[in-house]
C-alpha cells in the first residue's frame, strides 16, 4: 500500500494554515496554533487514532478564535481526503465509545463521500479556560465538509466540560482509526456497492 500522507495549505485574509497528515502514523502531533486547548484535543485524535499530525496556524486571534478553529478543521479535512485517495480497501465505517470519569461520548464515522454532521453535545459551561466550546461544532463542520464524511457525535452524559470535550475527541480518534484501517479481505475493493465513494 502506498503512503497515505498529505500536506495542505490554506491562506486567507483571516488565517494561514498548513496541515500535514500521515494516516499510518504512530500518534505523534506537532502543533503551533495559538490555541492550547484545541491542541490538547487534537493530541487526543493523533494518539488514539494513530495518525501523525503537523498543524501550523496563524489567525486573527485578536478578534476571536472562530476563523482559526474553523479553518484548521477545513484544512484537516482536505488533508484526510487527499491522503486517503480512492478509499479502496478501507473498513470505511468506524465507531467508538469513550468514557472519562462521569463523561461518556460516542462517535460514528462513515467515509461516505457525502458530508453530514450530527452533533449532539451539551457542554455544562460556555468556556473551557479561554476556549469557546461553540467552536468545536465549527471545527467538526469544517472537517466533515472537506473530508466528505458522515459524522455522528453524541455525548451521552457528562458534568465536567473538559471531560466532555476530551471524550468526544478521543472517540473521534478511535472511530477514525477503525474506519481508515485497511481491511485485508477488502484489498483492492471499493467498500461500496456504488463502485465509488
Amino acid at each position: 500500500m502506498s503512503a497515505r500522507t498529505a500536506s495542505v495549505s490554506r491562506d486567507t485574509l483571516e488565517t494561514q494554515i498548513t496541515v500535514t497528515v500521515n494516516l499510518d502514523g504512530t500518534g505523534v502531533a506537532k502543533q503551533e496554533t495559538g490555541l492550547p486547548f484545541l491542541e490538547h484535543m487534537l493530541d487526543q485524535v493523533a494518539r488514539h487514532g494513530l495518525v501523525d499530525l503537523d498543524i501550523r496556524a496563524r489567525g486573527d486571534l485578536h478578534i476571536d478564535a472562530h476563523h482559526t478553529v474553523e479553518d484548521i478543521g477545513i484544512a484537516l479535512g482536505q488533508a484526510f481526503a487527499q491522503a486517503l485517495g480512492d478509499k479502496q480497501g478501507i473498513r470505511r465505517y468506524g465507531h467508538a465509545y469513550v468514557p472519562l470519569d462521569e463523561a461518556l461520548s460516542r462517535v460514528v464515522v462513515d467515509f461516505s463521500g457525502r458530508p453530514g454532521l450530527e452533533f449532539a453535545v451539551e457542554f455544562p459551561r460556555a468556556r473551557i479556560g479561554d476556549f469557546d466550546v461553540d467552536l468545536f461544532h465549527e471545527f467538526f463542520q469544517g472537517f466533515v465538509n472537506h473530508a466528505k464524511v458522515t459524522l455522528h457525535i453524541d455525548c451521552l452524559r457528562g458534568k465536567n466540560a473538559h471531560h466532555v470535550a476530551e471524550t468526544v475527541f478521543k472517540a473521534f480518534g478511535r472511530a477514525l482509526r477503525m474506519a481508515l484501517e485497511p481491511d485485508p479481505r477488502m484489498a483492492g475493493i471499493m467498500p461500496s456497492t456504488k463502485g465509488c465513494l
